[in-house]
């Protein structure tokens, strides 16, 4: 919502205020569709050229994102909680029941119960390798962690691989309206004979190039990019909850003490209340 905001608010104040200070819109429509195919099309192959496919792919994902906000909500973390209690739980009665849930996912009864989280790849993938290390006796508190901390710097720097496509389009803007707008210059020379009326508004369209490219750059894309960022750290924090729980299992806590130290460590914004967990954990029991 408040990327469409910010988009129209962005839109409305600098042609709003071209107007009102007695400018004309002909001329911008008139070079827009030209000029915006040369530096769109000029940006989305500069795009393609520098990235490879997935990258490509993340970052149309990380556009529609910068709309709909981050993919995990407050529900979300309770449900993480929730899971993670559970696996705890039968990881510490009998490791051997464990297996079933770790070695096969996607047929686990436990996970069958938080089917957004099965859906994700990298939650199931960093609990199931984590409890599997686990079971093989590598319980080296450290090893863990460090392991746990650079899975997580990998799975970051791969998240944040559309931002950065995204900031490197926004600064390579402003240089593609410098192009289009050079070509409408040498339109214009071409053209040194007609009266100046025309000659002005060849020139007029020509700068559109340079307001366009430094207007998306700084208007649009930008702020896009860093929109996408803040997504992306905020949706790392579920990730990183996961690391809280394990590593504080390897430290031989009560199964409420990990689950509790992870819950602080949620974002505010969606943090589940202590009472919230206790209320879903009691629920999960009478359920069992």
């Amino acid at each position: 919502m408040n990327a469409i905001l910010g988009l129209i608010v962005t839109v409305a104040m600098v042609f709003g205020g071209y107007l009102l200070a007695g400018g004309h819109m002909e001329i911008i429509m008139h070079a827009l569709p030209f000029e915006g195919m040369m530096i769109g099309g000029a940006a989305i192959g500069a795009l393609l050229a520098a990235n490879d496919f997935n990258t490509v792919k993340h970052t149309m994902g990380d556009v529609v994102a910068a709309f709909t906000g981050a993919k995990w909500k407050k529900s979300d973390y309770q449900d993480l909680l929730c899971l993670m209690s559970e696996l705890l739980n039968v990881l510490r009665q009998n490791p051997v029941d464990i297996e079933v849930h770790i070695e096969d996912p996607q047929q686990s009864a436990i996970f069958q119960r938080y089917p957004k989280i099965l859906k994700d790849h990298d939650a199931v993938e960093m609990i199931c390798d984590t409890i599997r290390s686990m079971l093989m006796n590598f319980d080296n508190v450290h090893q863990v962690e460090e392991l746990l901390e650079k899975h997580l710097e990998s799975l970051q720097e791969e998240k944040l691989h559309g931002s950065h496509a995204l900031q490197n389009m926004a600064d390579a803007l402003p240089a593609l309206g410098i192009v289009a707008a050079v070509l409408g210059v040498i339109k214009t020379m071409a053209s040194i004979d007609k009266p100046p009326e025309i000659l002005g508004g060849m020139i007029g369209g020509a700068l559109v190039g340079t307001f366009l490219g430094v207007f998306l750059a700084y208007g649009v894309v930008g702020p896009f990019a860093a929109r996408v960022k803040a997504i992306r750290m905020e949706e790392h924090f579920f990730y990183s909850m996961i690391g809280e729980v394990l590593v504080s299992n390897l430290h031989k806590n009560p199964v409420n003490i990990c689950v509790e130290v992870a819950r602080r460590h949620a974002p505010a914004r969606v943090r589940p209340s202590f009472n919230e967990i206790e209320q879903a954990l009691k629920g999960l029991k009478q359920a069992a």
